[in-house]
């Protein structure tokens, strides 16, 4: 298998061979359930494109908790399945799909009662541990253990004493979500697969009843494009009723966009080596290990205002702030918060407050021939639900119409449980030789970690770059957890277009430095421009637009309320045109 390259020409090579020839699949929205529908159709043998309005992960799937999880607080809703079924997928990736994206990582849960809350917490956590286990892939994470208050504060000195009768430590797993959805489109392009980024359907195509494919404008071009396929597949998230308003139906479920927001703040204001999990009084807060960081998150809010851009207010920080400060021996302030980041959860909604079903579950549905829809879920279960939605794609082939055969002549089965995203094949290997490539490269070796980490055995694709050009080996001047080397690889290989897309999903610079990624920008572009063709002038509309971006959205985080948020955050505009 070769290892996909998603740089310009890729992908004005993509648009004009979907263009060219009728697909078996189009799968519209890249978000982590589009990106992973894309490499379950393309891994059965069927011909495949995906289409994605912005950037990969540009939406819900770049702006989560960064969490790989059961749902330990679905076990108390008694949705057993649901963490079952997440449980299991947590699993497959930490041990087999994606080690080197998927990382274990500890929740301290400080108990407040004596008694009774070690027993009900206990036993919820035990049994979280024993569905993990009786998945078949659950023994990459060490179990549970109750902790006597002394013990608790050991591991979390960061906690006030008062706060706490004792605690139970419990295991889950993290990602980078952005650098994820990535890692999954250029595995699905690896395989076969279209993938083109800002191309964004502004249409359907019909035959009578049936949709026969899609109207496709090419954002940055301008170019439009007629991509035919047998089955579309509509991934789009928050997005999901504006897609389907596109075909002028009434879709059989809606989608409600709930609101989360999340605080990064630097490593040392907060002591402690375990993560933490509190209860609040409408859901749990998490406070989240994440390098040199720390996340705090979420809220959980109705949001009807812009989709592309949630904004985060001073009222969501204020809550944030104010709940982990409950627990916190030294306070948490506003000037000890480095970055802020709001996502959109895509929630299932019935016809009516009676009927809705707001969970975590998914749907899929086939409201018209040749068009399937799939909605809601969690970001952990995205590979069960890109199952889901391609085998009713498969149905809705019929047959005969398709070359992926098997030998009963139907179409293949879903193998995504056994294919490894790329960079996963050999990473233990190499993270084993880790100080034997530092030594050889004159890397330090936790740049080398940081490095196998994140690109796991694509590692030497990096390392080539600074191999051609030492320079490249240097780190960020004003963002050192990065090399130079890294931001030119975003746009020469992973489908990076604009400067944003680097500094707020290829790497996270935007949430992780005081200045929010403005002094790193004129450095980047100018690494970027030459992959991407910028002259000068391009150099500097880039910065320009991202400065805007970041003095936009720090406006909305000073505005009391959502309204006013969103309208300061939309004072910047979204992208900048070549």
């Amino acid at each position: 298998m070769r290892t996909a390259t998603l740089g310009p020409a890729e992908r004005a090579e993509a648009l004009a061979a979907m263009a060219e020839r009728e697909l078996d699949v189009l799968v519209v929205g890249a978000g982590v359930v589009g990106a992973g529908t894309a490499l379950d159709a393309v891994t059965r043998g069927l011909s495949t494109g995906i289409v994605e309005a912005r950037d990969w992960a540009s939406g819900t799937s770049s702006r989560s908790s960064k969490l790989i999880h059961g749902g330990l607080r679905y076990l108390e809703m008694l949705d057993f399945a649901l963490v079952r079924e997440a449980l299991k997928e947590r699993g497959l990736l930490l041990e087999r799909l994606a080690p080197h994206l998927v990382k274990p990582v500890p929740f301290l849960y400080p108990l407040q009662h004596k008694g009774w809350e070690r027993f009900y917490a206990g036993s919820g956590v035990a049994l979280y541990d024993a569905m993990s286990l009786s998945s078949g892939h659950g023994r990459g994470l060490p179990v549970h253990r109750h902790l006597s208050r002394r013990n608790a504060l050991r591991v979390a000195p960061c906690l006030k004493k008062d706060a706490l009768v004792g605690a139970l430590q419990y295991y889950d797993a993290q990602m980078d979500d952005a650098r994820f959805v990535t890692t999954l489109v250029r595995t699905a392009a690896s395989y076969g697969a279209r993938a083109a980024s800002r191309a964004r359907v502004v249409g359907f195509l019909r035959e009578g009843e049936r949709v026969v494919g899609a109207r496709v404008q090419d954002v940055e071009a301008g170019q439009a494009y007629e991509i035919r396929a047998k089955q579309i597949v509509n991934a789009t998230g928050v997005w999901t009723d504006d897609t389907q308003a596109l075909i002028g139906e009434r879709g059989q479920f809606h989608v409600r966009a709930s609101k989360g927001i999340h605080l990064v703040v630097p490593k040392d204001r907060i002591h402690s080596t375990t993560g933490l999990i509190l209860r609040t009084e409408k859901s749990v807060l998490f406070v989240i290990p994440w390098g040199r960081h720390w996340i705090v998150g979420t809220t959980d809010t109705d949001w009807d205002l812009d989709k592309a851009h949630p904004a985060a207010s001073s009222a969501d920080i204020d809550y944030l702030l104010e709940h982990v400060n409950t627990v916190l021996a030294t306070p948490l302030t506003r000037d000890d918060v480095q970055g802020v980041y709001a996502g959109l959860r895509p929630l299932l909604a019935g016809e009516s407050d009676a009927t809705s079903k707001l969970s975590r579950e998914h749907t899929v549905a086939h409201p018209v021939p040749g068009l399937v829809v799939v909605a809601g879920g969690k970001y952990t279960t995205y590979r069960v639900m890109a199952k889901d939605a391609v085998d009713e794609a498969v149905h809705g082939l019929g047959p005969g119409v398709s070359p992926a055969r098997s030998a009963w002549g139907s179409v293949a089965p879903c193998v995504t449980e056994d294919t490894p995203l790329l960079g996963a094949e050999g990473y233990r290997a190499l993270w084993n030789a880790r100080a034997r490539i530092a030594a050889r490269t004159g890397l330090h070796v936790v740049r080398v970690e940081h490095l196998l980490n994140r690109y796991g055995s694509l590692t030497d694709e990096i390392l080539d770059l600074v191999a051609a050009d030492p320079s490249l080996g240097e780190p960020l001047a004003a963002a050192e957890d990065y090399l130079r080397a890294e931001i030119v690889y975003a746009a020469s290989h992973e489908g990076a277009r604009h400067l944003d897309d680097v500094l707020t999903r290829r790497t996270r610079i935007s949430i992780e430095t005081f200045d929010r990624g403005t002094l790193s920008a004129r450095e980047c572009a100018e690494l970027m421009a030459p992959v991407l063709g910028w002259d000068e002038r391009q150099i500097e509309k880039e910065v320009e637009h991202y400065e805007k971006r970041v003095e936009a959205e720090r406006e909305s985080q000073r505005q009391p309320d959502d309204l006013t948020a969103d309208a300061a955050r939309l004072g910047a505009p979204d992208i900048v045109p070549i």
